[in-house]
């Protein structure tokens, strides 16, 4: 997913540079966020109930707490305050990655199963490679 994302900006980023996105329909307006299009009918007085409510997905709420530990940590000094915050960091980190990918629908070890297959599968790979 990290590979996807950095491909995106590059290309956005290429984008701008060439000016391609100036001057577009509804620049400099707010987008309307409030459209529920996209959700399922029976589902949207639900989720219109807990919007207004300040309910928001565990998602967003790692997110907003992981954007406070990371500007938190640019203002401690180099000790054990920091290093413990690196860590909480770092464990709410893993707690996104394995949000996401139960959204996914794989699990955490499903996770580590492919990537450890993954590399064993790179490794055999660079080991036929350097026989030939």
């Amino acid at each position: 997913m990290i590979a996807f994302d950095l491909m995106a900006e590059k290309k956005i980023a290429e984008a701008i540079a060439r000016g391609e996105l100036e001057n577009l329909p509804g620049a400099g307006r707010p987008l309307d966020l409030g459209d529920d299009a996209l959700i399922p009918e029976d589902l949207r007085m639900a989720y219109r109930i807990l919007k207004n409510a300040g309910v928001v997905p565990p998602e967003v709420e790692l997110l907003r707490d992981i954007g406070e530990l990371e500007r938190c940590i640019g203002t401690l000094s180099a000790g054990e305050a920091r290093s413990a915050a690196w860590r909480k960091l770092q464990v709410l980190r893993v707690r996104i990655e394995a949000l996401a990918m139960r959204r996914h629908g794989l699990s955490v070890a499903e996770r580590y199963m492919q990537r450890v297959l993954d590399r064993l599968a790179g490794a055999a790979a660079s080991a036929e490679l350097r026989r030939m």
